[in-house]
């Protein structure tokens, strides 16, 4: 499965660089902002056959998944989007919006969904750039723009990256996971997070895959995929 270099929505950012689409990348991301190296990675998913599965680190927490964006199309089933006027409405999904100001923040966004849902799997370090961005965000709609420490962070990620990046970046990023029982796909350019029908912790990376290879199959004359899954680390 190729890698895509970089993620990001169709605007342009210099405070919001898009970031490269590699665990190595992520890892020091995350551990950089308060998740310990002991609790959590970030790995490639290599195929999307059985075998390949079956490779996976489990237990899964989110998939992450970075493609093409494609053009909206018109024949295409509406998506079931949860409402996201109150956080009530949300099931305790943690979901980010990714305004236009944000630039290529898709990544980050990706990552604080994946990191944002699975709290209650990952212990974070008081006080840390996670620790303190979701605990002042909990009652309230994340708004990212403003958080100079979450930028900083983001733009020393993108800067690890080996690939340079062009003046034209077109890879988007979403992240799923599986909350109260449901298979949500989570993308900060869409209205809400997405539900998918019935899923549990234990079927999540398959069941992530199903909607992952549809959403591929809308893209059949590109080979820039990349699948990632964060999984928790056995003590």
């Amino acid at each position: 499965m190729a890698a895509p270099t970089s993620s990001a929505s169709a605007c342009s950012g210099e405070r919001w660089p898009p970031l490269e689409s590699r665990p190595e990348v992520f890892n020091q991301f995350m551990w950089s902002l308060g998740v310990p190296r002991g609790e959590a990675e970030f790995h490639d998913v290599y195929g999307l056959d059985a075998d390949a599965l079956a490779m996976v680190p489990q237990p899964v927490l989110a998939v992450v998944f970075c493609f093409p964006d494609p053009p909206e199309d018109p024949a295409a089933p509406p998506e079931q989007v949860s409402a996201t006027e109150d956080k009530e409405s949300l099931d305790g999904v943690y979901f980010i919006k990714q305004i236009d100001s944000l630039g290529n923040a898709c990544g980050t966004i990706a990552l604080l969904h994946a990191v944002g849902n699975a709290c209650s799997e990952i212990s974070l370090l008081e006080n840390s750039g996670l620790d303190l961005f979701f605990k002042s965000t909990a009652s309230m709609d994340p708004v990212l723009e403003k958080d100079d420490d979450m930028a900083r962070a983001h733009s020393l990620a993108a800067n690890a990256g080996d690939t340079e990046i062009g003046d034209i970046v077109e890879e988007h990023y979403v992240c799923f996971t599986t909350l109260n029982g449901t298979l949500y796909e989570l993308d900060g350019i869409k209205g809400g997070p997405i539900k998918h029908g019935p899923s549990s912790p234990e079927s999540l990376l398959q069941d992530a895959v199903n909607v992952i290879k549809a959403m591929m199959q809308r893209i059949p004359n590109s080979v820039n995929f990349n699948v990632m899954v964060l999984s928790r680390k056995l003590k």
